[in-house]
């Protein structure tokens, strides 16, 4: 059985999108399998200890072997990584910390050089202006425009 959506976009003409479905009998039959090979391992087990229990102590015996070598294993990494975590923090709080207040100290005297140079710099060059384009307004208007009144 299959299921189909139809999606469209403005302008465009609708295509047609599968959606991926299971059949019931394929999940029905999967977990039949599993229990099958679960009940079978089971059984495979109990058997062996019965028939074979000196084959089955020795694997029993590797296996525990390997278990305690893998935790070993486990407990190394753990400890390196731990490692890894003390290197980091005291990256970031001897090395990137220090560069941190830099930046802020160098950001705040930034602030103060733009303020110093707006106020004693900017205001001042911008009311001189203000002031002759006032000047030359009232000059214009009393006199009149000066290339006018030259004669030829």
């Amino acid at each position: 059985m299959e299921s189909s959506t139809y999606t469209s976009t403005p302008g465009s003409q609708p295509e047609r999108k599968k959606l991926i479905s299971v059949k019931p009998i394929y999940i029905t039959l999967g977990i039949i399998l599993g229990l099958a090979l679960l009940v079978g391992f089971v059984w495979g087990i109990v058997w062996l200890a019965r028939t074979q229990a000196a084959t089955v102590e020795a694997v029993r015996d590797i296996l525990l072997i390997a278990l305690a070598l893998e935790s070993c294993l486990f407990g190394i990494v753990l400890l390196l990584m731990l490692l890894m975590i003390v290197r980091l923090v005291n990256m970031l709080e001897f090395e990137i910390k220090p560069i941190m207040e830099k930046t802020n100290e160098t950001i705040g005297t930034i602030r103060g050089t733009t303020a110093f140079v707006s106020q004693n710099v900017v205001k001042p060059v911008t009311e001189a202006r203000v002031q002759m384009a006032g000047l030359r307004r009232a000059i214009k208007t009393l006199f009149g425009n000066p290339r006018n009144n030259i004669p030829r």
